[in-house]
């Protein structure tokens, strides 16, 4: 944890409120990033968010900076928060549209920065919503361990804490959510043979 997050927390636990709404601005995407990936409903990620931050404030005397990052302590009560309301509910969920908001966290996996021609600006397009759509299709599991490793960028040891899985089950996840992600990116037109062909230039009219 930088100093400035120390000093944020220290300063929320002595009952600032300006210290605690700044915390809040710091991870409120990223908490309802992961949220939103578990539950698949928008509107019930925003409720289940504000919850995990109302519950973190009230937790907040139980945190030290020895177990770790303060972000990763808030994406484990977001975890729990998520995971009771779903082991409540068990209600069928709507899925995230794939154009929204947090395709774009999806564009830096595969994608190029650094494509300048209209044609590659929109490939990165497609591609960002072919990742966000192949992310979708996963089991809440897989969906969650890799939107902490690559949107939000946890060592392995991280997410294992905020999940509650051990090491193995987390490199495992993972594992097979690349392989599941390449298959369906690979059954949408973005496989090897596909990226090639778009690459050669087309020849030229005779």
């Amino acid at each position: 944890m930088s100093a400035a997050e120390e000093q944020l927390v220290q300063e929320a636990l002595s009952g600032s409120q300006r210290a605690f709404r700044e915390l809040v601005r710091r991870f409120e995407r990223p908490v309802f990033n992961l949220v939103a990936r578990m539950v698949r409903d928008r509107t019930l990620a925003e409720d289940l968010a504000q919850d995990a931050f109302v519950k973190a404030f009230s937790r907040l005397d139980t945190y030290h900076a020895s177990q770790g990052k303060f972000s990763n302590w808030l994406f484990k009560i977001a975890h729990n928060t998520a995971i009771d309301h779903l082991r409540r509910s068990e209600l069928d969920t709507v899925p995230l549209d794939a154009g929204g908001g947090e395709t774009a966290d999806y564009h830096a996996i595969l994608s190029d920065p650094d494509a300048a021609t209209p044609l590659d600006r929109a490939l990165q397009t497609d591609l960002a919503g072919a990742l966000a759509a192949a992310v979708e299709r996963l089991r809440p599991e897989y969906r969650e361990v890799i939107v902490l490793r690559h949107q939000e960028g946890l060592a392995y040891e991280e997410i294992s804490e905020v999940v509650g899985l051990p090491l193995g089950t987390v490199k495992t996840y993972i594992h097979r959510a690349r392989k599941e992600m390449a298959a369906l990116l690979t059954t949408a037109g973005w496989g090897p043979e596909a990226a090639a062909a778009r690459e050669t230039p087309p020849r030229a009219l005779s």
